[in-house]
């Protein structure tokens, strides 16, 4: 069974960074394009970014193009997302998946505030 597992999210003030894991259990990443997505209570988890199995192929939501990145270790089975220029508005927990195709792991809380 694939288990994901998110981490690294915190509370940061507004322009700061952080950087975000996905680990993964059940399941060759590589295998796979991983994306990450985000979703505040009572609304539906919005898409953030995908990187292709290789690496080479990146692709970013409009809000958070050129501030975010995302990138991959296939041979430790990782995926993050590393997050610049946070603002109140990316509060969110944060979540890992391949096309949303697993049961989603707990997220990771990303709280943006002062």
């Amino acid at each position: 069974q694939v288990q994901l597992v998110e981490s690294g999210g915190g509370l940061v003030q507004p322009g700061r960074s952080l950087t975000l894991s996905c680990a993964a259990s059940g399941v060759t990443l590589s295998n796979y394009d991983m994306s990450w997505y985000r979703r505040t209570s009572g609304k539906e988890r919005e898409w953030v970014a995908t990187i292709e199995r290789s690496g080479g192929g990146r692709v970013y939501a409009d809000s958070v193009k050129g501030r975010f990145t995302i990138s991959r270790e296939n041979d430790k089975n990782m995926v993050y997302l590393q997050m610049r220029k946070l603002g109140p508005e990316d509060t969110d927990v944060y979540y890992c998946n391949a096309d949303r195709r697993w049961p989603w792991g707990q997220g990771t809380q990303v709280t943006v505030s002062a």
